[in-house]
């Protein structure tokens, strides 16, 4: 994917193009086009994929085993690629369960997370073989009716909410009351009630937050992660006599949307991980050691595109009208979790090298004020055809947008 302008951030600017179209997989965007058949679109770049993926376990102790996260983007294609690339997969819906055994990944690498799963969800992942992330103590007994029912022992571990956060963080799902997780205050109590003849108890996921760039709040909270995993491993063997083999540390890793925010120092980390490896080397026999990430993985590899169809001037303001919108990447909208809206890197896709830059504003087709896909923004002065680009579409786009919101057309993916 090649593409530079002031308007981008940091972490896309040592990726400018030669020519004036993008292009993804080295296929530009009107071949794209042709292939999908239509606009709009999210392209996703395998290439770019397998390169973070690879920077990654080079950076990170051997130890540490990489987990993708499937919300993240449950394209099909794209998850096959994941499976060739990661060690296991984190699920939060049969469906999404499905889809990673269908890869070939082995079952007791994928784990089912959630607050809210059915008998139905329970029963699919007890027969699966899967890991059950269990959530609450209600959990616990409609896991342990339906393994009785089954006649089948089902593999969990506990996802403990603990006491501390995830500071800085884009979503903070730890510290405090929270739907996620057990209160780590409540573990010793959960762990004398476990029903040992109907589940087996492989570990804990201690997940504190996500969309991170703060090297230092997710050193902290590993910090902190480790030292309970070591109290809650001498509880577990105290009170029920088991030797754990899974811990899930969560992730957290962010990306930068925005101007002026900065890739994450994962190197940093990695440095402070091999430093608790040799903290808790008790700890970490024999234990698989997870890091589980979904949008760090994918979220720069992918673009959405969608066509200028209409151009028009309003009391001195300058529209684009596009034939995509919030129904098709709700995040880019500023209605996915924003405070404030910030516009995402955005392109002219056939016009990088246009010097002949405007103010514009650049909405969708829906028949509402927030379908705004970019605000005041500077680009290459566009004309009806021209190709919208909006980068750091890799992550939480298709799959997390209201696609049937006005009944407009659907959109189609590709992994080039």
């Amino acid at each position: 994917m090649k593409q530079s302008q002031t308007y981008l951030t940091t972490s896309l600017k040592d990726i400018l193009p030669t020519s004036s179209e993008l292009s993804i997989g080295n296929i530009p965007l009107s071949q794209i086009e042709k292939l999908v058949s239509t606009t709009p679109f999210y392209a996703y770049d395998r290439q770019l994929i397998i390169n973070r993926v690879k920077q990654l376990k080079n950076t990170l102790p051997k130890e540490i085993s990489l987990h993708y996260a499937i919300k993240a983007n449950p394209y099909p294609s794209l998850v096959q690629l994941m499976a060739e690339q990661v060690s296991g997969f984190d699920v939060a819906s049969k469906k999404e369960m499905l889809l990673a055994i269908q890869t070939g990944m082995p079952v007791n690498k994928i784990s089912f997370a959630g607050p809210g799963k059915t008998i139905e969800d329970i029963e699919a992942a007890i027969i699966a073989g899967v890991t059950l992330h269990v959530e609450s103590v209600g959990e616990i007994a409609k896991v342990e009716l339906a393994a009785k029912q089954l006649k089948l022992k089902a593999n969990i571990a506990l996802r403990v909410n603990p006491a501390f956060e995830l500071k800085a963080s884009g979503m903070k799902m730890s510290g405090g009351a929270k739907p996620f997780g057990i209160d780590e205050e409540q573990i010793a109590q959960v762990l004398k009630d476990l029903p040992l003849k109907q589940v087996n108890l492989r570990g804990f996921h201690i997940y504190t937050g996500s969309q991170n760039l703060k090297a230092e709040a997710i050193i902290a909270a590993q910090q902190q992660t480790f030292a309970l995993a070591q109290q809650l491993v001498e509880l577990t063997s105290k009170i029920t006599n088991i030797k754990i083999d899974y811990l899930n540390i969560g992730g957290g890793f962010g990306v930068p949307y925005f101007a002026n925010e900065q890739p994450l120092a994962v190197s940093a980390i990695a440095d402070n991980l091999q430093a608790l490896l040799q903290q808790y080397k008790a700890l970490t026999d024999g234990v698989e050691l997870i890091l589980e990430l979904g949008r760090y993985l994918v979220a720069e590899a992918g673009i959405y595109v969608c066509k200028v169809v209409d151009i028009k001037v309003s009391r001195g303001t300058k529209y684009l009208v596009c034939d995509g919108g919030l129904h098709h990447h709700l995040a880019n909208s500023g209605n996915f979790g924003q405070v404030i809206r910030k516009n995402y890197p955005l392109a002219i896709g056939n016009k990088l090298n246009s010097k002949e830059l405007e103010q514009v504003n650049i909405v969708g087709p829906l028949c509402t004020p927030l379908d705004v896909l970019a605000d005041k923004i500077m680009l290459p002065k566009a004309s009806l055809g021209d190709y919208v680009v909006v980068f750091q579409s890799g992550a939480y786009g298709a799959s997390a947008s209201p696609k049937d919101f006005l009944s407009q057309p659907q959109l189609s993916e590709i992994l080039l």
